[in-house]
């Protein structure tokens, strides 16, 4: 009977640990010492502030390879490499060559540069010259099926230059108007258009004055290259490009249908103005110089372990690049370390990398970890890999992009861009839920934030995507999250007092321990995406689900 017992006994001992073996074991948690040293690395001062193409964004993407080397990750880039080379064109105007004249009725008016107007390099192009080109006013410039706009109905601009306003109507909800104002050029092209001027409104004087566009004058303009050699986002037949100041551009209008100060009463009245041809012809004029530079996006993947879904990724996203070194004479550092934007979110990827890396519960999908460069000049690096993915873009199933996640105060809630777009809406309020998170709301809606970080350029190729951000509240009764934002935003963004030094000083110590929270979020969120047996979809109502979703990932 005793060694009944004791077999009983022992069988059960079996049984129990058989059970353990094959039962969930706790997700890993996240350490906020890694998300510091992350952080204070890719934030010093030898790194110069990783501009595009600098020395000092290559030792940072050499950094962000190793770590992903070490975690036992799969190197995802070109030729085995954990690097994808992203070819770039930057284009800088010489500042003495801007000429812009407008001739009408036999009298002829020059326009002082950069008083009364200012111009960009060219993409494609040493030296730009346009003759004797007639003018049209297409109103805002825009076209959408969606909203029945059609600013260039009944038009002829076919080797005109249209004349635009900037923005859009005020009926059109902000994140889709986003993304149609990023079409006015490609509209003009495609309409056999010579050149684009925009016209500064007494609205834009009111938040963004003319003279902040004269600080920067000798920015470069970067843009990535096709095999071909062209230059992505160019139209190499815009040949005239402007944007005029409001008392500059009255001239334009002189003897017009409409005189520019009745169209701006119709935008004050909210009313849209139509278009309609000018009178006159411009003669425009410009130089610029080229040079070709490099840049790296760095890509790693952990390989799924379903059979079948391992062939589907979870993408997940963040920018390693910031400004690089400033001219600002007044300030002595000229370093732009970009602490929050973005050594945070990097390091916030490399967690994330690193909780799935060591997880027992290996995710059924596979995970693609991407951080991408030139984000800062124009979303240059994820637009590359959106157009050049590392894996084929039907089996990327969604994408989670982190940028400049503000560490600065306890947060309690978390801002999901596009959230309310896709299914993705519903993973990130269950993850942050199970960490005693909320999901706010955009707060910010009139910013169109979804259609400004790198994320974007993926939805345009139709994978659902959401872009994190720590929420407007602290679990801190003392402390206003959205206040310490608004502050840091104002104060030190794309500043270099956006390091340790400058951040503390104004807040407080660096919450690298919310850095730690919003990574276990992060993980939880790629664990159910890749978890999951169905894959993210697009929302019926969804505006950008209807302009670029693919049928496998439609909401059914």
């Amino acid at each position: 009977m005793k060694r009944i017992h004791l077999l009983s006994f022992s069988c059960s001992l079996l049984l129990s640990a058989c059970a353990s073996t094959t039962a969930e074991a706790p997700a890993p948690a996240a350490d906020k010492t890694r998300i510091e040293a992350h952080m204070l690395f890719l934030s010093d001062d030898s790194l110069e502030g990783r501009d595009t193409g600098s020395k000092g964004h290559l030792i940072a993407s050499q950094y962000l390879a190793s770590n992903f080397q070490q975690l036992g990750l799969k190197p995802a880039g070109d030729n085995g490499s954990y690097f994808q080379q992203v070819p770039l064109r930057q284009s800088k105007l010489i500042q003495q060559s801007p000429k812009f004249s407008l001739t009408s009725n036999g009298s002829t008016v020059n326009f002082d540069y950069p008083k009364e107007f200012t111009t960009g390099p060219s993409s494609h192009e040493g030296k730009v010259e346009v003759t004797k080109a007639g003018l049209v006013f297409v109103g805002y410039g825009l076209v959408s099926k969606e909203f029945g706009i059609d600013d260039y109905k009944n038009l002829d601009v076919k080797g005109k230059i249209v004349v635009m306003l900037p923005g859009r109507p005020d009926k059109l909800p902000s994140e889709e108007a986003a993304h149609l104002s990023s079409l006015k050029a490609r509209l003009a092209a495609e309409r056999g258009a010579v050149g684009v001027i925009s016209v500064h409104t007494p609205k834009e004087e009111k938040t963004r004055p003319y003279s902040n566009s004269l600080l920067y004058l000798n920015m470069s303009r970067v843009r990535w290259l096709h095999k071909d050699g062209s230059a992505e986002g160019d139209y190499p037949s815009l040949k005239a490009s402007a944007y005029v100041n409001t008392d500059a551009a009255k001239v334009l209008f002189k003897g017009a249908p409409e005189s520019l100060e009745q169209i701006f009463a119709k935008i004050e009245k909210k009313e849209v103005p139509t278009g309609f041809a000018l009178s006159g012809e411009v003669n425009f004029s410009r130089e610029s110089e080229h040079k070709a530079i490099e840049s790296q996006n760095v890509a790693a993947v952990l390989e799924g372990s379903d059979p079948t879904l391992k062939n589907e990724y979870v993408v997940f996203t963040a920018h390693s690049d910031h400004i690089g070194i400033g001219n600002d004479l007044r300030s002595k550092d000229k370093i732009n370390n970009g602490l929050m934007d973005n050594a945070a979110g990097s390091a916030i990827l490399l967690e994330t990398a690193r909780l799935f890396a060591n997880s027992t519960n290996k995710p059924k999908r596979s995970i693609l970890f991407v951080a991408v460069t030139g984000e800062e000049k124009g979303l240059l690096g994820a637009d590359y890999f959106a157009h050049n993915p590392v894996r084929p873009s039907d089996k990327l199933v969604a994408n989670v992009n982190l940028d400049m996640p503000v560490l600065l105060y306890p947060f309690a809630d978390m801002i999901a861009f596009g959230a309310n777009h896709s299914s993705l809406g519903g993973v990130v309020e269950r993850a942050t839920a199970k960490h005693g998170i909320k999901l706010s709301a955009d707060p910010m809606p009139d910013q169109a934030i979804f259609t400004r970080s790198d994320h974007y350029t993926l939805v345009k190729q139709g994978v659902p995507a959401v872009f994190l951000m720590t929420g407007f509240t602290s679990q801190d009764p003392k402390q206003k999250g959205g206040d310490i934002w608004g502050k840091f935003f104002a104060k030190h963004y794309h500043k270099p007092t956006d390091d340790v030094a400058g951040l503390t000083k104004d807040f407080g110590p660096i919450r690298y321990d919310a850095g730690a929270l919003f990574a276990d979020i992060n993980f939880a969120i790629g664990e159910e995406i890749a978890n999951s047996s169905e894959r993210p979809y697009w929302l019926k109502d969804s505006f950008f689900g209807k302009l670029f979703g693919k049928e496998y990932n439609l909401e059914k």
